[in-house]
């Protein structure tokens, strides 16, 4: 999710808090497919998780939106149709996201829904230089040609695309791209998300009992399927939160935090992993490594450029 206003990030009061922040965040990502894949135990399939995932959204974004005090801006988004078209783009990208890992993880496909995560700063990137003309330097194509070549090995070692990393790649950085359209901060976008997706999950939900297949009869998958409402907006806030008072770098080291504990995980399940998949990890990882040299040079040419202008100031 996209934050509206970076504040300063370098304060020392709010610094150690904000770092874990950020940390508790993608730990709480990292570990979510073990709450998936107990749900998907319960014979729940992933557009129903999806459903609940939505729907028990709505209550805690609107405690949170009341917390931080942007009900007026919630009211100024509903009647803003530009806005409001670019939201419900948004929500159809991360409900998208969302139930292809759901779908992954409860498949015996953590691997692969790793692999997506590791891509996806990558595909970001990529994004910021064909749509908004940003400039990638020579470290930044070195990154993104060694994960095209894990991608392709990876492809070689499926016999397929790799579809669920692709999908989950693109669907996250879109929707991080059409949040950049969005004048919104990211609470309340994601209460009018969840609003405006909500409509088709209680649709689906009410279907699908009238079908006699749903699974909220049952007091322990319902408890778990309300739970995935804070289990989704929690982090997210931790997230918003934690973006505005630390730098960029430090996010961008931070957000592979997920995807590595997803990937040991699916390790520990028991996944394939040959030797030709974990030729193609080693590039992905290659590439992720490269695209973190990259970011930790610019923040230090950034802090170079600052000192100087202060220095020069100072004189």
């Amino acid at each position: 999710m996209t934050a509206s206003r970076a504040e300063p990030a370098s304060t020392s009061a709010g610094s150690g808090p904000a770092l874990t922040a950020g940390i508790a965040c993608y730990l709480i990502w990292g570990f979510v497919p073990l709450v998936f894949q107990a749900i998907g135990h319960m014979g729940v399939g992933a557009w129903e998780i999806l459903a609940h995932r939505i729907l028990w959204s709505i209550p805690t974004a609107i405690v949170i939106v009341l917390l931080a005090k942007q009900g007026g801006q919630v009211m100024a988004v509903l009647k803003n149709p530009k806005t409001l078209a670019w939201l419900f783009l948004s929500s159809l990208l991360i409900a998208t996201n969302w139930v292809v890992f759901i779908w992954a993880v409860t498949s015996d496909r953590l691997l692969e829904s790793s692999l997506g995560y590791y891509i996806n700063p990558l595909v970001v990137m990529a994004a910021g230089a064909l749509i908004f003309r940003e400039h990638i330097d020579r470290i930044g194509r070195f990154a993104i040609g060694l994960a095209l070549v894990g991608v392709v090995i990876q492809a070689f070692a499926l016999g397929h695309l790799p579809w669920v990393s692709l999908v989950l790649a693109f669907s996250f950085g879109g929707y991080g791209v059409v949040r950049k359209q969005v004048a919104a901060d990211a609470q309340t976008g994601f209460l009018v998300e969840t609003l405006l997706v909500g409509v088709v999950a209680v649709g689906y939900l009410a279907w699908l009992a009238g079908q006699g297949g749903s699974h909220f009869g049952d007091p322990v998958a319902a408890a778990w399927l309300i739970a995935c409402g804070p289990i989704t907006a929690i982090p997210l806030v931790l997230f918003s939160w934690a973006a505005r008072r630390i730098p960029l770098s430090m996010m961008g080291f931070l957000q592979f935090i997920a995807p590595t504990i997803s990937f040991f995980i699916g390790l520990l399940q028991g996944e394939a992993f040959t030797p030709v998949r974990a030729l193609s990890f080693a590039f992905i990882w290659a590439g992720a490594a490269v695209f973190l040299y990259g970011a930790w040079r610019r923040s230090r040419a950034v802090i170079r450029a600052t000192r100087e202008v202060a220095e020069a100031a100072a004189e």
